[in-house]
């Protein structure tokens, strides 16, 4: 195995972060936000809707390393058979023999997962959480870079079906992303415009990526970002807030009917590592967890009636919470 120092993972991924950034025009946070899902080891979850670039941005990202790239387009009349794979009957053979679904790729884009209903959203928990899928009594390990983006639109949306708490906790982090500045659509104006007359041109060969190698070094290197004591207390006052908000305030206390799991401690800790060491830095600082602490938990807190009533998002509670909770 090849030894990768800290600058030279830090400069592949940042190349890589520039390259995408290149194709993805005023979207800097998703691509940051991926970048991130995959140093912490997680899934990601990107709503908004429609023609902002959410399935392109995936499909760049899969072309930045080495590694193959499914998407699957959620739809009513998908079948958990079809994201897991089913066993087909070999006649010549007289037995059954186990044919693999889109699962087992490395990067799988669930392209408008609120699209399908509960059971095939279902069908990707134990894939997610646990890295395997489980078929006619048979566990297959799925590979060890494996990274799901969905995309969601909007739920108020015609013909979507919420996702469960259950699934939605399964993902690192709830990117939420809205239309381009003014500025930024004429650049994609430009750059479609420039692609359109290529069309039909040699391509140049593309370069292979980041090797699953250096990706899995560059991991280990976001672990070993430094947090001081204090700091990690202040992590964790974030999350048990979400579930005793009343110290904090009788209007906080109002607003949730359910806090975020331990699970939301684990994810705000690693993505502020990786948001710290993607900037260049060695140390984890205030503003890494604060920026990360609304894409790790608006799908982790369920907001009560009254919340809903008044109008409170969860953006909004979130943002109250850390406007009340001392800075270390």
């Amino acid at each position: 195995m090849s030894d990768v120092s800290t600058s030279d993972s830090l400069i592949a991924i940042q190349q890589l972060k520039s390259t995408i950034s290149e194709q993805i025009i005023g979207q800097d946070v998703l691509v940051e936000r991926m970048l991130i899902a995959l140093l912490a080891d997680g899934h990601i979850l990107v709503e908004g809707a429609p023609g902002l670039a959410k399935t392109r941005a995936i499909n760049a990202l899969s072309k930045g390393i080495q590694a193959d790239f499914h998407r699957v387009q959620f739809t009513p009349d998908l079948l958990p058979a079809d994201l897991t794979g089913t066993e087909i009957y070999r006649p010549e053979q007289g037995n059954f023999e186990f044919q693999k679904g889109p699962l087992f790729h490395n990067l799988v884009l669930a392209d408008e997962i609120n699209r399908s209903p509960a059971k095939v959203q279902a069908a990707l928990l134990e894939a997610m959480a646990e890295r395997q899928i489980t078929v006619g009594g048979e566990t297959y390990k799925l590979p060890p870079l494996f990274l799901v983006m969905a995309t969601q639109n909007p739920i108020e949306q015609e013909g979507t079906y919420p996702l469960p708490e259950a699934q939605l906790d399964r993902f690192l982090l709830h990117v939420k992303i809205d239309y381009p500045e003014p500025e930024h659509e004429k650049r994609i104006l430009h750059l479609a415009r420039n692609e359109a007359m290529q069309n039909g041109k040699p391509k140049q060969q593309v370069t292979l990526g980041i090797s699953q190698e250096s990706l899995f070094n560059a991991r280990q290197e976001v672990l070993n970002i430094f947090m001081a004591d204090n700091l990690e207390d202040y992590l964790l006052q974030i999350i048990l807030a979400t579930r005793n908000p009343a110290a904090y305030g009788e209007d906080l206390a109002s607003w949730i009917q359910y806090g975020a799991s331990p699970r939301a401690s684990i994810a705000l800790d690693r993505c502020a590592r990786a948001k710290a060491w993607l900037n260049g830095k060695d140390y984890v600082g205030p503003e890494d967890i604060q920026e990360l602490a609304f894409d790790v938990l608006r799908h982790r807190i369920i907001l009560s009636y009254e919340a809903e009533a008044e109008g409170i998002t969860s953006d909004y509670f979130i943002q109250q919470l850390i406007s009340r909770i001392a800075v270390p």
